[in-house]
């Protein structure tokens, strides 16, 4: 473990579509067993899996081609006193989400943007992105200053020291592979490839990243739907079969399968 700092573990600051709730223990047991020097997401999304972790190497990066996204953890670790104070009378409220929701974030401070943002999450049904305001009648609103605070100052901690960069995934793995490298991918499931924005990642993608993770030095872990297209394209490397059960309504649960792809056995015993 000489490579490896002891941290305080954070939450993600806000929901997110595909955001690891129920897969992220699985996940960070795997990642912790890897002995790795630097720690790299391609997919960082707010952060599911990469703010939980408790290890923390000599290199971490987060990287995602949403520069919303990019500018709020840069926001969060750089400027967080001045991030709270401008939302410290923000009002969960839906005139102000249908406001702020039709605003470019290309006029605003990048103070400004991070808020926007931070607030359209938090408030949107779902965690989708561009989703629309979701109310729930048992609980109260989630952008409360007074819940999100702790939440913001355990992420700003966690962050310090993360590298941000907001390249294509292939790019990223090709800057950062080695042999001490460990990658964490968590790409748009197969059949939802338009679900983070149009254009951001398409189908043929799938292929080409199975051609680059067979070459790579490094080790990678990924998470993805289970599909017969999916075992296909990736069928030269280790599965591991995972069952989750989704809460689809209040009454209503889904099972679903989903795959646990990686480059290499991972043995039991943590690093």
């Amino acid at each position: 473990m000489t490579t490896m700092e002891k941290v305080r573990p954070a939450a993600p600051v806000a929901p997110w579509l595909g955001g690891k709730k129920a897969l992220h223990k699985t996940l960070i047991e795997r990642i912790e067993r890897i002995p790795h020097v630097s720690y790299i997401e391609p997919f960082v999304g707010m952060g599911g899996v990469f703010l939980r972790r408790s290890w923390k190497p000599k290199l971490e990066v987060a990287n995602d081609l949403n520069g919303e996204i990019v500018n709020l953890f840069r926001i969060l670790q750089r400027h967080y006193p001045q991030l709270m104070e401008v939302m410290r009378f923000q009002l969960a409220s839906r005139r102000e989400f249908e406001r702020l929701r039709h605003i470019d974030p290309a006029s605003l401070t990048d103070l400004e943007r991070a808020a926007r943002f931070l607030y359209l999450q938090r408030l949107a049904f779902g965690g989708k992105l561009g989703g629309v305001f979701g109310v729930a009648t048992e609980r109260g609103a989630r952008f409360s200053l007074s819940r999100l605070e702790p939440i913001l100052d355990a992420a700003h901690e966690r962050l310090d020291g993360v590298v941000f960069e907001e390249l294509d995934w292939s790019d990223l793995i090709r800057r950062y592979d080695s042999a001490g490298a460990l990658f964490y991918l968590d790409p748009p499931y197969f059949g939802g490839e338009n679900d983070y924005g149009k254009g951001m990642f398409d189908r043929d993608q799938f292929a080409k990243m199975a051609d680059q993770l067979a070459t790579i030095n490094g080790t990678f872990i990924m998470s993805i739907n289970d599909t017969p297209e999916i075992r296909e394209t990736f069928a030269d490397f280790h599965f591991d079969e995972v069952r989750l059960t989704y809460t689809v309504s209040k009454d209503a649960a889904k099972k679903v399968g989903e795959l646990i792809v990686s480059n290499r056995e991972v043995v039991a015993g943590l690093l």
